[in-house]
């Protein structure tokens, strides 16, 4: 346990944390350092009218990810493990992960049940630890072919997970073009009775005609003989456009509930492009009508939808640089989900996730540490930092650089009282690459970007950043090509490099007349000034620094009647 947050001016003495530990290991760290989890927070679900409501009857849209098939040899199988679960909860900021169990299909649950039972038990016992709703899927085309194993199969599921509110019953994956009252409902009646026997009051979901498109069909003929009883919609947002929300606008209409279970980005195939507008669209939807959702699929197949690159191992805690495409636009919408509406209804529009010419790595998708622990951060884009960085601690991640050469490397940290040093080293720190002094910013939740340039090599590799001085947050970092483009980018930030060792340039801005140009020490001490007459205006200047003393200065620009102020950091 390391110290607390709460009070900036307690001491970061030994004993202090030794007392934390002593009350640890007593329960009392949720209250201290950690969140609810997204069970403690929303309890039992159950449906009322047209939604999914939580244990206060408010509205619930849960965000997650789907698995992969379960299937032996698929290669989806590698990830059914409390790995992937625990890094989906602590680095997306997940709600909900879908165990999509393949039945009939080779490799699925009726050739090897023990197998593919116990892979489902992975990820739920998983689920379970980490505070998560899960949700069970016989992942079949043809469940009704095979009713008397899925009776057997959710009997068992029912006895075991029953009690525990986390469980989510998907009875049925994706009905091809069959009869909803004469093949569906039938057999999900059935298996629903068979769970109902053993738990009376976990969610079950039901898929709908024509690849669980028609939710239109379902809710005009819905199951009334047992409650909780939501209906499932699947679409790929390449293919799936107005029509389908409207058929599940419909369905609403009609009064029933809807539960997204898979959707992919991309074609229905699960290859073509990836349409963010259409994502955009869709997330737009289902905010507004409080619809969970579940992406399609944490996998490294070699295809469109897959959110991980292909080959990347089931064993790491993944970077942001093992996202495909898909899969960073997924995460973004994922981690700034907000749970919880309230007045029935959703929260408007989305705002579409971040986009970046680098390469960010959140800062809790770490491989390995020592000392550290995750908290949620106020700063832009939600989800989980860093924190309680003390000397000697340290975290270490696996990047992909692609090519040799100088990068640019950003940290978003939070300081209360500033003092902090970050190093980035490889090879157990026997290579260090740069350093980095943490300004105070004046609250841990209270953010800004420090930077540096460092040199490294090509290929898949192991970077860490260690804490030689400690008393910061820090929420991710970035690596981005130092290139022509990169340097003006930075320049467009009025300061490069930052920190800076002897030299610092300050973009100067656009101005009728002459520009001042100072630095402040930490006092507000000048400590020196230029002017720059307006036909250097809008251009760059360059500044010794070489003389300073590390620490933390401030740049004043005077231009226009305006003056502004910039931070920077001399090492």
């Amino acid at each position: 346990m390391k110290t607390l947050k709460t009070n900036p001016t307690r001491p970061r003495h030994a004993w202090v944390k030794c007392l934390l530990l002593g009350l640890a290991t007593t329960g009392s760290l949720s209250a201290m350092a950690q969140t609810q989890t997204a069970v403690q927070q929303y309890g039992q679900l159950k449906v009322v009218g047209s939604k999914i409501v939580d244990k206060n009857n408010q509205p619930v849209s849960l965000a997650g990810n789907s698995l992969f098939w379960s299937n032996d040899g698929w290669g989806g199988e590698k990830y059914y493990t409390a790995n992937t679960v625990s890094w989906l909860k602590n680095n997306w900021n997940a709600k909900v992960v879908r165990v999509a169990m393949g039945v009939e299909d080779a490799g699925g649950y009726i050739s090897n049940p023990a197998g593919n039972r116990q892979k489902v038990k992975t990820v739920v016992d998983a689920a379970l630890a980490q505070g998560l709703y899960v949700i069970i899927d016989w992942h079949s085309h043809h469940a009704e072919s095979y009713q008397s194993q899925a009776i057997a199969f959710f009997q068992d599921m029912a006895r075991t997970y029953g009690n525990t509110p986390n469980v989510i019953y998907e009875v049925y994956n994706e009905p091809l073009q069959v009869s909803w009252t004469g093949v569906i409902k039938p057999y999900a009646e059935a298996v629903a009775g068979a769970i109902r026997a053993i738990d009376p009051d976990n969610l079950i979901i039901v898929g709908t005609p024509t690849w669980s498109q028609d939710v239109d069909v379902a809710a005009a003929s819905p199951i009334t003989r047992y409650s909780n009883i939501a209906y499932t919609l699947h679409f790929y947002a390449a293919s799936h456009k107005q029509s389908l929300r409207d058929k599940t606008q419909a369905a609403l209409n009609r009064g029933v509930a809807v539960f997204v279970t898979e959707y992919g980005t991309t074609e229905a195939s699960g290859n073509g492009y990836v349409d963010a507008a259409s994502t955009q669209e869709w997330m737009n939807f289902l905010k507004q009508n409080s619809i969970s959702h579940a992406n399609w699929a944490f996998n490294d197949k070699a295809e469109t939808a897959s959110a991980l690159k292909p080959g990347t191992s089931s064993t790491a805690a993944w970077s942001d640089s093992y996202l495909t495409q898909s899969g960073a636009l997924v995460k973004g919408y994922i981690q700034n989900w907000n749970g919880t509406t309230s007045g029935g209804g959703g929260g408007g529009v989305v705002t579409p996730p971040p986009t970046t010419s680098g390469t960010i790595v959140q800062a809790e998708s770490y491989n390995a540490m020592a000392g550290v622990q995750t908290e949620t951060t106020t700063d832009t884009g939600g989800g989980l930092n860093v924190g309680w960085l003390d000397p000697g601690d340290w975290m270490a991640y696996t990047v992909d650089i692609p090519t040799a050469g100088d990068y640019l490397i950003q940290y978003r940290v939070a300081s209360a009282s500033g003092g902090g040093r970050i190093s980035l080293e490889q090879n157990a720190g026997t290579t260090q690459r740069g350093t980095v002094n943490v300004p105070a910013t004046g609250g841990w939740q209270t953010w800004t970007t420090v930077s540096h340039t460092v040199t490294l090599p090509a290929g898949r590799q192991d970077i860490a950043i260690g804490v030689p001085a400690g008393g910061f947050n820090l929420n991710w970092w970035s690596f981005a090509k130092v290139t022509t483009s990169a340097r003006q980018a930075a320049a467009t930030e009025m300061l490069y490099p930052n920190p800076a060792q002897k030299q610092l340039t300050v973009a100067l801005p656009a101005s009728s007349g002459s520009v001042q140009v100072a630095i402040l020490d930490g006092q507000g001490h000048e400590v020196s000034q230029r002017r720059v007459s307006g036909a250097a205006a809008g251009q760059q200047l360059q500044l010794p620094v070489e003389s300073l003393k590390p620490g933390v200065y401030l740049v004043r620009i005077v231009s226009n009647g305006q003056v502004e102020t910039h931070r920077f950091v001399k090492e």
